[in-house]
C-alpha cells in the first residue's frame, strides 16, 4: 500500500471514530437530562423530554412602541452589589440542595420576622371601597398582610371577617386573591359561597382587569412598552424569583425534586409585563417616574422582578431593588433598557426612601359581579 493511501485510510478512520462519539455523546446526554420540571435528575426512571443540543437560549427582550428590542447576555451579576459572593455564575458553579435549603431557611426566618409585625386593623380603619351581601371591596394599607398565615399574625381577611362576617362562618373562605405585605390597594373579598366560587372562576379564567400605579428608580424615555422575560425560581436567593436564563437552569442539573422541592424545579414561567409612563417626578433631587403596571401572565413577584430587570426598580422595593434580598437587576447583569437607573441613583433613592414603604398600588379593578353579573369597576388613589 503506497503512503498517500495509508494516510487516507487513516484520516478516514480517524473521522469515523469521532463520529462515532459524537453519537454516543448525544445519546447519553439525551438520556439523562431533561428540561423542567421533571429535569436535572440523571436517572432513566425519570427521563421526560430529551434536551436538545446545543441547547437555545430563551427568547427575552424589551418591546416598546418604537419597535426597539433588546436581547441580554446573563454571566456573573455586578459585583460591585455586597452579595456578590454569592452572585456566581451558574456556569462556573452549580449548586447542591444542602446550600439551597440553608439558604432557604435563614431566608424564611428573615420573612416569618417581618410577618409579625403586620398591623392589625379595626373596623373603623378599614377604608371599604364596595358592600354588598356578597362582596366586598377593601382598599389595602401597606404594612398589612391579606392572610393571617400559621403563625395567625393579625391580618386584612381577619379584620374583614370580624367587622363583618361570612355565610361560611371562616375569614379563610372570604379570601379570592391577596396582595403583597408591602403592596396596597384594590382587593376583593368574597362574605358568601357563591360568591366566592364565582370569583375563584372569574380571576383562573383571567376575567378580573387590574392595574397598578407604581414609582420606579430613574426616568423611562419610552411612553409606554412591553417587558416579556421569562421567570424561575431563585435557587441562588430562595424562594424569590428572577429571570430564567439557559445558564440558570443549566445549574439546576443534578437536583431532586425530593431534596429540593418541586417548585424550584418547575419549568419557566412566560411572564408578560405592560407600562405606561404617566409622568416624570423628583425624590429629594433624584429622578424617578411614575408608571401604570399591567401583569398580563401573573406570576409571583412578576411587577417587582420586571421593573428590576430593565434597570427601573420599584422605589423603596427592599427585596427585589438595590441591596435588596434577591438578585439585582431581577438576576441579570445588569437592566436591559438604556435609561437603566445608574447603582449611584438607585443607592440614593433608597437612601431618601428609608424605611418608608414601596410605591406600588392596586389602584383598579373591574370584573362581572361573581352573582349578579353586574360589570363592576374601582378605583383607588395611590398614597405615594
Amino acid at each position: 500500500m503506497s503512503p498517500s493511501n495509508a494516510n487516507t485510510n487513516a484520516n478516514t478512520n480517524a473521522i469515523i471514530i469521532q463520529f462515532s462519539l459524537l453519537i454516543c455523546s448525544l445519546f447519553c446526554i439525551n438520556a439523562f437530562t431533561t428540561y423542567p420540571s421533571g429535569i436535572h435528575r440523571g436517572r432513566w426512571a425519570q427521563v421526560t423530554t430529551p434536551l436538545p443540543l446545543p441547547l437555545p437560549l430563551p427568547s427575552f427582550g424589551i418591546s416598546h412602541s418604537c419597535s426597539y428590542s433588546s436581547s441580554t447576555s446573563t454571566s456573573t451579576p455586578c459585583s460591585s452589589n455586597s452579595k456578590s459572593s454569592l452572585r456566581m455564575s451558574a456556569v462556573e458553579k452549580s449548586v447542591t440542595a444542602e446550600e439551597i435549603n440553608s439558604r432557604l431557611e435563614a431566608q424564611l426566618l428573615k420573612l416569618k420576622a417581618k410577618d409579625a409585625t403586620s398591623i392589625a386593623l379595626s373596623k373603623e380603619d378599614l377604608k371599604i371601597i364596595h358592600e354588598d351581601e356578597h362582596i366586598i371591596v377593601v382598599d389595602k394599607p401597606a404594612g398589612v398582610l391579606c392572610v393571617p398565615g400559621k403563625e395567625n399574625n393579625p391580618s386584612l381577611s381577619q379584620a374583614v371577617f370580624d367587622a363583618y362576617g361570612s355565610e361560611s362562618g371562616r375569614a379563610d373562605k372570604m379570601v379570592v386573591h391577596r396582595l403583597g405585605m408591602d403592596t396596597s390597594g384594590l382587593i376583593v373579598f368574597a362574605r358568601t359561597d357563591k360568591a366566592l366560587k364565582g370569583m375563584n372562576t372569574l380571576f383562573r379564567t383571567r376575567k378580573v382587569t387590574r392595574s397598578y400605579e407604581a414609582l420606579v428608580c430613574g426616568t423611562i424615555e419610552d411612553s409606554e412598552g412591553s417587558i416579556n422575560l421569562p421567570l424561575m425560581r431563585d435557587y441562588e436567593f430562595p424562594p424569590y424569583m428572577r429571570v430564567s436564563t439557559d445558564e440558570h437552569q443549566r445549574a439546576l442539573i443534578g437536583l431532586d425534586v425530593e431534596d429540593v422541592g418541586k417548585k424550584l424545579l418547575e419549568r419557566p414561567k412566560e411572564s408578560l409585563t405592560k407600562y405606561e409612563v404617566v409622568g416624570k417626578e423628583e425624590l429629594e433631587g433624584n429622578a424617578v417616574t411614575r408608571v401604570k403596571l399591567s401583569s398580563v401572565s401573573g406570576r409571583t413577584h412578576q411587577l417587582n422582578v420586571h421593573c428590576a430587570a430593565i434597570g427601573h426598580p420599584i422605589v423603596g422595593d427592599k427585596v427585589y431593588g438595590i441591596n435588596g434580598e434577591a438578585a439585582a437587576n431581577g438576576g441579570l447583569e445588569e437592566g436591559t433598557l438604556s435609561s437603566r437607573a445608574s447603582t449611584e441613583a438607585q443607592e440614593s433613592i433608597a437612601s431618601a426612601i428609608g424605611d418608608k414603604s414601596m410605591c406600588v398600588h392596586a389602584n383598579t379593578i373591574s370584573f362581572e359581579h361573581p352573582v349578579t353579573g353586574e360589570k363592576l369597576s374601582f378605583e383607588s388613589g395611590a398614597p405615594f
